[in-house]
């Protein structure tokens, strides 16, 4: 499984310093960041681009209001985007105020995002 790992560490230093409590969970063909047992950001390596993305969890009504940022593209795996997902391309985390931006509203929506269910 690739990612980017500087883009991995990048996420993590912002999460230390806002010392909010996480793990990395290596799923959808990426890295999560699980904050409150609830996926809040991610890595996605997109094959088909060979492009590593930003994967932000900011809600519904945050991805009407900023799909139109620089590098926002909907969150898609299999034909239809999943709601309040987004995917951010290198050009909207490259500078480190607009990754702090995306992260930012990734950790505002977290206390409103649902879990997901637990597999027995």
């Amino acid at each position: 499984m690739a990612f980017d790992s500087h883009l991995a560490e990048r996420i993590e230093h912002i999460l230390i310093q806002k010392k909010v409590v996480f793990y990395q969970k290596k799923m959808m063909g990426g890295l999560c960041f699980m904050v409150n047992e609830k996926m809040c950001c991610g890595i996605h390596f997109d094959k088909k681009k060979q492009l590593d993305l930003l994967m932000a969890r900011i809600g519904p009504e945050q991805e009407e209001i900023h799909k139109n940022r620089p590098g926002c593209l909907p969150m898609d795996f299999t034909g239809r985007p999943m709601k309040g997902f987004v995917f951010v391309d290198a050009n909207g985390f490259d500078l480190e105020e607009d990754l702090l931006f995306w992260i930012n509203l990734c950790l505002a929506y977290n206390p409103k995002a649902n879990s997901s269910k637990k597999r027995k």
